[in-house]
């Protein structure tokens, strides 16, 4: 008779209990005391417009200038350089965001699917850096001079169309890549929470009907299948709720 084999379910429950009583014990005994403070929070630091912390002002003019093509304004909301898209990438970029600090960044470093993510060795930091003095010396180069916010409407939408089609040309640049960046982090800032920087004035909630985090919504339950028109709320409250000091 052939010996009886646990089936998968049994192993992995058996291997699992196994491990459970071998693994060193974290348990901690509190007595007296909360093992927390009351009321304790982490609240986000409100960005406030300001002197830049990552870009030069020729860098933080250039982000402006593209996040204001890439959103472009019109009758029902402001553009992304309007509503402070360059304002929240400079914040993104001296934090967690610029240096890679929260991913894992040893290697080896292979070319990856597009759901594995950045697959890069370079941080989000030198990549703004690198990338936007290639835009700058490429612009000089071919448009008489003149930097990125210097071009027409028309000569910003076909350089930035160039990049997002990895056709521009620009010396030592990998134009797809950071047009994939610039332009998920000008989205983030556009309808990121206005404590970080950007969405200046709730316009891109506005824009799509957010309604922000309101912490009652018991107003507007009887009233089902009704576009809500109430206005945004964001983490710090809205603007018309701030008193003057």
């Amino acid at each position: 008779m052939a010996a009886h084999l646990p089936d998968r379910r049994q192993l992995l429950a058996s291997t699992a209990l196994l491990a459970l009583f071998q693994a060193p014990s974290q348990a901690r005994s509190i007595r007296g005391a909360l093992p927390w403070s009351p009321n304790e929070a982490y609240p986000p630091e409100r960005v406030l417009p300001g002197l830049w912390r990552f870009f030069t002002a020729e860098e933080a003019a250039a982000i402006t200038g593209m996040a204001q093509r890439l959103i472009p304004s019109d009758a029902t909301s402001p553009g992304g350089g309007d509503a402070g898209c360059a304002l929240f990438i400079d914040r993104q970029l001296v934090g967690p965001f610029g240096d890679s600090a929260w991913l894992y960044m040893q290697g080896p470093f292979a070319a990856g699917t597009p759901q594995q993510g950045p697959q890069s060795p370079t941080t989000p930091a030198v990549r703004y850096r690198t990338g936007l003095a290639a835009i700058a010396t490429h612009c000089r180069a071919n448009f008489a001079g003149r930097t990125f916010p210097a071009l027409t409407g028309a000569e910003q939408d076909a350089l930035l169309t160039a990049m997002e089609a990895g056709t521009s040309g620009i010396a030592d640049f990998e134009d797809k890549p950071f047009f994939e960046m610039l332009l998920a982090n000008v989205m983030e800032g556009y309808f990121a929470d206005p404590v970080y920087g950007g969405n200046r004035d709730m316009a891109g909630w506005k824009l799509v009907g957010f309604p922000g985090v309101r912490y009652d919504y018991r107003d507007v339950l009887a009233r089902p299948n009704e576009v809500y028109a109430g206005l945004p709320v964001g983490l710090m409250g809205r603007p018309a709720w701030d008193r003057a000091p």
